[in-house]
């Protein structure tokens, strides 16, 4: 048990956050938003996996976990990044262990940093954290990310990565593993967001993505299969290049960057948006501006509400380059607040209610904002407003 926890702490202790791809951090939902795909990774593709495995003198494993750390990198925006890997448990088995039944299946987290190191080093480290890793594969998860420097309830990982060898089907497409047994049928579940199995078919290997439908199992494997050619491909040609210059993005989202995501055309005199509202109020100041739910509010009744709260902000101080924290629910009164600081000149900062304390705090603190704007029955549950001059 001690060296279990020394284990951990020492690769974990300096985690403060998890590392959750898309901002997915909810670990306890019941499976049913999860979708699944299967994608072959391309023969020649999968040899040269094998290839560059045993030309580096690592084990295949270590290469798809150190593709998915990239894919973690890229989705998360940090160098260092933790996920779940699943382990088969009998390795370090005690006495015996090989005829007891059932399966010895752990899940525990690996820690692999990415950023300027170069990819051949990024490799040799995976394999190194993988083979450190197998002489713990009895610990248990809760410990492991008790050893964190989290807090208690906050997922250290919100992703997995299983990678398992399937034999292959004989002629005829049946497993003669268990004569006199017929498999009947069956269904995974998760309650992990994102998980993806890595299957080693013997000669080629198959993705199995189970991803919340917010993001696709498609667009995960598809970047999983990017991160493993690009790896492959640098191994080969250029493997002192840093992993983290290599790119994720499918042609369609290259073509999004490149060409669509770019606008050429001047509007110089175009105005900003609480100026039309403004005009729009002034022309047509019955007509419908805003709808929630069961409220509504007129043009000229939202331009009056705002114009209101503008001008009490400017009284406290906000002018342009000022920068002031909305904390609200969707509602009337965060579009009137979002205008109104727009009006006094500032800008907003927008602070989701949702977001994990620790988060909430840091970006008021970065930010630098000194006034708040929030709804009463929220600024008991925010962590953040002590120091802050907060308008409910």
């Amino acid at each position: 048990q001690e060296e279990h926890e020394t284990f951990f702490r020492e690769r974990l202790g300096d985690v403060e956050e998890p590392t959750a791809p898309f901002g997915l951090q909810d670990v306890r939902g019941d499976g049913s938003d999860i979708e699944e795909v299967r994608v072959p990774l391309i023969a020649e593709l999968a040899q040269q996996v094998r290839q560059q495995a045993q030309r580096h003198g690592v084990s295949t494993a270590s290469l798809f976990h150190l593709a998915w750390a990239l894919v973690l990198s890229k989705t998360t925006g940090h160098d260092d990044v933790v996920f779940g890997t699943v382990l088969f448990g009998r390795m370090q088995g005690i006495e015996g262990a090989e005829r007891a039944l059932g399966m010895f299946i752990n899940t525990l987290p690996v820690c692999i940093k990415t950023g300027s190191q170069s990819v051949d080093k990024c490799l040799r480290q995976t394999h190194d954290a993988l083979s450190e890793l197998m002489h713990h594969e009895h610990a248990s998860l809760g410990l492991a990310q008790r050893s964190s420097g989290l807090p208690g309830g906050t997922p250290l990982f919100t992703s997995l990565l299983n990678y398992r060898y399937i034999a292959p089907q004989q002629e005829g497409g049946t497993v003669h593993t268990w004569e006199g047994m017929e498999v009947l049928g069956g269904q995974e579940r998760t309650n992990y967001p994102i998980t993806m199995s890595v299957d080693d078919l013997g000669n080629g290997f198959q993705l199995v993505g189970q991803v919340s439908r917010m993001i696709g199992a498609q667009r995960l494997c598809d970047y999983l299969s990017t991160a493993i050619a690009g790896i492959v491909e640098n191994l080969q040609a250029v493997p002192r290049q840093p992993l983290s210059e290599i790119s994720l993005l499918r042609a369609d989202e290259q073509q999004l960057l490149s060409e669509w995501g770019e606008n050429t055309q001047q509007y110089s005199e175009a105005a900003p948006i609480h100026q039309l509202i403004e005009r729009q109020a002034a022309v047509t100041p019955e007509t419908t501006a805003l709808v929630f739910q069961d409220q509504s509010l007129s043009y000229a009744e939202l331009n009056t509400r705002a114009n209101r709260l503008a001008h009490y902000l400017i009284g406290l101080g906000v002018k342009p380059e000022v920068r002031v924290g909305i904390a609200m629910e969707r509602s009337i009164e965060m579009v009137v607040g979002l205008l109104a600081i727009l009006k006094a000149g500032g800008a907003y900062v927008p602070l989701d209610p949702d977001y994990p304390a620790e988060r909430l705090a840091y970006m008021v603190e970065d930010s630098g904002i000194e006034l708040l704007l929030t709804q009463q029955h929220l600024r008991d549950t925010l962590p953040m407003t002590g120091g802050l001059n907060v308008i409910e």
